[in-house]
């Protein structure tokens, strides 16, 4: 190896060890959690079982074909002994060294099934619709709780950000506070109380550095990546095209993509489906058949067998089950149904709730951003009037209070509204 190429490796694996060269965004941590989740791999695979399910209940219509195969050895095999008024017969043994083999090969087409197989196909074809919109519904759950912590991370780290500066803020004051006081131009209250406001912050700040730890654990987590994990995420999340709609056209895209709507409605068609195919069992089953029979005997002229033909199979009496089993299914239908009108009101509260949350969340950050420059401002304005005498400590102190308040106010509503967006457009059945 050179003496050129060594340094490179080493720096290209300080780099690859010190994490992403670009900010993580919120659409990679979505890759990330959709290639991990638990909850969203078990949705998936109910959607293949629904699958399989229907593809079952489409082979029903086909033939089927079955063998059996036996071997039978008796304690003695029976002959043939026939009597008429004009002669006597018996045969030696029917089977030979007391023991026959048999099979069986038979093919069975249904002709008429009463509806029952054509509904079992709508009833499994309903399940993998209702399993594929289950699966969309987690999907859009995933995404949303990754949004979630996502913004949970860059508002502890903001918040983080804020206690910080309000502790170096303090910090200048109580050095300012402790020259007037050893020139005994201000109380030793004023040192005091500068000491314990630098305190209370530094605490603060303790407990905004454990917040910003949980947080991006929380995220990991979602992630299916190591909790101690530091992302490096982006401030921006990405724009959708429900931002700046009217709330009517926000409703209307609701109720048709919402996936939860569509597994329910999915839920109704499948119970009712169901329950005409166990009404249909109590008809006439009609099927032909036809087969192939091998039997060894010593009597017989053959051995083997062909037939064709035509079996019913009706079930006359059942006790009733049928019919009531067929109740229950419709009774579970119209209940099904019922909560899909309630789903779809709680969901129309849902979209108006979450719009009228994003308008609010933008006033706010409209608001703060003034309240963020009046405070900086009048804690600048502050901290000269106290150096020259003119403010007092308590003034300072306020000013301090109220420049981390805003400051805090103020990047709580910009990722107030970033979030509003992402819960909006889950709200419509767009994330």
């Amino acid at each position: 190896m050179s003496a050129l190429r060594a340094p490179r490796i080493a720096a290209a694996l300080l780099l690859a060890a010190a994490g992403p060269a670009f900010p993580e965004t919120l659409r990679q941590a979505w890759r990330l959690a959709i290639a991990h989740n638990p909850a969203l791999a078990a949705a998936q695979a109910d959607v293949q079982g629904a699958r399989d399910r229907e593809r079952a209940a489409r082979d029903a219509r086909w033939p089927s074909v079955s063998a059996t195969a036996g071997y039978t050895h008796l304690g003695q095999s029976p002959e043939l002994d026939v009597v008429t008024p004009a002669l006597a017969f018996r045969s030696g043994p029917i089977f030979k060294n007391n023991q026959y083999v048999s099979g069986t090969v038979q093919m069975r087409i249904p002709l008429y099934s009463g509806g029952a197989i054509r509904a079992g196909i709508s009833a499994a074809r309903a399940g993998f619709a209702g399993a594929a919109a289950q699966e969309r519904a987690a999907l859009a759950d995933l995404k949303l709780q990754v949004a979630d912590a996502y913004v949970g991370v860059l508002r502890s780290q903001r918040r983080l950000a804020v206690a910080k500066a309000a502790v170096s803020s303090l910090r200048a004051h109580l050095r300012d506070v402790r020259a007037m006081y050893g020139r005994q131009l201000v109380a030793k209250s004023d040192l005091l109380a500068a000491e314990v406001a630098l305190a209370n912050a530094r605490e603060t700040k303790v407990d905004a550095a454990n917040a910003v730890q949980i947080s991006r654990a929380v995220f990991n987590r979602l992630l299916g990546e190591p909790l101690g994990r530091v992302p490096q995420l982006a401030d921006a999340l990405p724009p959708y095209p429900v931002d700046g709609l009217p709330l009517a056209s926000l409703l209307r895209r609701a109720l048709a993509s919402r996936p939860e709507l569509e597994a329910l409605a999915s839920r109704v068609g499948s119970l009712a489906s169901r329950a005409r195919a166990k009404t249909a069992s109590r008809l006439p089953q009609l099927a032909a058949v036809g087969g192939f029979t091998h039997f060894d005997n010593q009597i017989l002229n053959r051995e083997n067998f062909s037939m064709v033909g035509v079996g019913l199979t009706w079930r006359l009496f059942d006790g009733g089950r049928a019919a009531s089993e067929a109740d229950a299914l419709r009774a579970e239908s119209r209940a099904a149904g019922r909560r899909l009108e309630d789903l779809r009101s709680r969901i129309e509260l849902q979209v108006r709730t979450d719009w009228l949350a994003l308008a609010a969340a933008r006033a706010k950050v409209a608001a703060s951003r003034a309240a963020t420059a009046q405070a900086a401002e009048n804690l600048r304005i502050s901290r000269q009037l106290y150096g020259a005498g003119l403010a007092s400590n308590t003034q300072v102190l306020e000013a301090v209070s109220l420049s981390t308040r805003a400051a805090d106010d103020h990047g709580d509503a910009v990722l107030d509204e970033a979030l509003a967006k992402v819960t909006l457009a889950y709200a419509v059945g767009a994330l």
